[in-house]
């Protein structure tokens, strides 16, 4: 056993698989600890929140500041508020008045300005523009006029005279320490479509959907080692028969199966175990098939025939004098099993049939979640691609596992 171990973690792409998915392990073990409460809790009204450090306005405006006079600040203030949209529509008042543009990059925020100061004018009427359009010059125009100029005041209301009296006054120079405001949010990956934290959300979700891969090809390994010990070591009428519900469910798309079982359960009954379990019923087959063939090539060895002759019992020969010698094989196939299994619940779940939305998060629902509102299509890359990352290391860390295993028990894949 030590010997068989040892040649495992020689395989360099077994232990590069394995060290992948420990890593995911770790995180879905440890972060809940340094994170914890619900991954479904709504912490954001609106949706799709950039990732980013998040401070709270109202206690920042109380805390204590520090003057610093920073060269670049104005230049950055600007470029924030200074749009892709805004600039390029700059650039076609300044040539509808006939300025000269050429050569003038609309990105070079200094060089734009200067020949917007330099040549605006609100009572002008460029030819075939709208009075709408002249009024968003305006306002464009003096939200860039007040950048940088003089300071913002904080008024409360006084309790007694029911009059707004300043608290503060904020100038350009003024900046806060974030460690000493009240109230921050770290968001990693910020929020998706609910205004949920993503990253929490993620780790919860990859949980749940290693979890349904467990179960899942922990119940298709065991039916298929199962069916497959029976039918190539019995033979006869048994083997006949379980080929036929084998091939019977091999004819059949796995997936149209999986699709129109999920649908006829029900939303409220689809739990992680049910979906998993469904998972399981419908992805035996092939492990069935295989192990089938590895037990007709063993069932007339020496050692075979010497138990049958010893009177052993049909279970004994199976588990004792079958079983140890394809127990690799049976290993790899619970391993590919696994990785089918999350990948079948995440296509269900794209699908709007996997488990209930209202217990726990899969990766499969944060896909669906984030097509459904248009995360693809509005540039929130946060809330979709994390979960197809999760999905792949954690399909490309089981299949590198499988396949180092392949080289260490297959002799003919050796180098």
């Amino acid at each position: 056993m030590k010997n068989t171990i040892r040649q495992v973690f020689h395989s360099s792409k077994f232990v590069a698989g394995f060290i992948i998915f420990v890593a995911i392990l770790l995180l879905i073990i440890f972060y809940p600890l340094f994170n914890p409460g619900d991954p479904l809790q709504m912490i954001g009204v609106g949706t799709f929140a950039k990732p980013g450090t998040y401070v709270s306005l109202y206690d920042s405006v109380t805390t204590d500041t520090e003057t610093l006079k920073l060269p670049d600040a104005a230049d950055k203030r600007l470029d924030a508020v200074l749009a892709k949209e805004d600039r390029i529509k700059m650039v076609a008042w300044l040539s509808a008045m006939d300025v000269d543009i050429e050569g003038l990059d609309y990105m070079d925020t200094d060089a734009l300005m200067d020949l917007w100061r330099a040549n605006y004018d609100d009572s002008a009427r460029p030819a075939g523009m709208t009075k709408a359009e002249r009024n968003y010059y305006k306002r464009l125009n003096a939200s860039l006029s007040s950048m940088g100029s003089g300071g913002r005041m904080t008024v409360l209301e006084n309790d007694a005279s029911g009059e707004e009296q300043q608290v503060a006054a904020i100038t350009t120079d003024d900046y806060v320490n974030v460690r000493d405001v009240a109230n921050t949010k770290n968001l990693i990956l910020g929020t998706d479509n609910f205004g949920r934290d993503v990253l929490k959300e993620l780790v919860s979700a990859a949980r749940t959907s290693i979890l349904i891969g467990l179960l899942a090809g922990t119940v298709a390994t065991l039916i298929g080692l199962l069916l497959g010990l029976l039918s190539g070591y019995v033979g006869g009428f048994a083997d006949d028969l379980i080929m036929f519900i084998t091939n019977l469910f091999t004819v059949i798309p796995s997936f149209i199966l999986l699709i129109l079982i999920s649908y006829s359960i029900g939303q409220e009954q689809r739990g992680a175990a049910v979906v998993a379990l469904v998972i399981g019923l419908t992805s035996w087959t092939w492990t069935c098939r295989s192990v089938r063939s590895q037990v007709i090539s063993l069932r007339n060895r020496d050692h075979v025939n010497l138990s049958k002759l010893s009177g052993h019992s049909l279970a004994r020969i199976l588990l004792t004098d079958i079983l140890p010698y394809i127990a690799s094989y049976v290993v790899m196939a619970f391993i590919l099993q696994v990785s089918s299994g999350i990948l079948s619940e995440a296509q269900l779940s794209l699908l709007g049939l996997g488990p209930k939305t209202t217990e726990v998060p899969t990766l499969g629902l944060m896909m669906n979640w984030s097509m459904l509102y248009s995360a693809h299509l509005n540039g929130s890359w946060w809330a979709y691609f994390p979960v197809i990352l999760m999905i792949t290391l954690i399909s490309f860390s089981l299949n590198l596992m499988n396949t180092g295993l392949d080289q260490v028990f297959n002799p003919t894949l050796r180098d």
